[in-house]
């Protein structure tokens, strides 16, 4: 199975760094990062990461958008 990358330089860092400024806001349990809605940023900040790395993103593939220049 082919990954498409649909995710460009720029964006990979923007979802790189809010990934792990997510991540590390649920690490350090900041007061507005705790509870149910923390564990859903956290994951958010997991799939940011995880997209960022990769380079592809699966809403940008459903949607038919792409910021990577071929």
């Amino acid at each position: 199975m082919k990954c498409n990358l649909n995710v460009g330089r720029w964006d990979r860092a923007v979802r790189l760094i809010l990934g792990i400024l997510l991540l590390a806001g649920k690490v350090a349990g900041l007061g507005a990062l705790a509870g149910t809605a923390g564990t859903v940023l956290a994951i958010v900040g997991i799939v940011l990461v995880f997209s960022g790395v990769v380079g592809s993103c699966p809403l940008y593939s459903l949607t038919g958008l792409s910021t990577n220049r071929k």
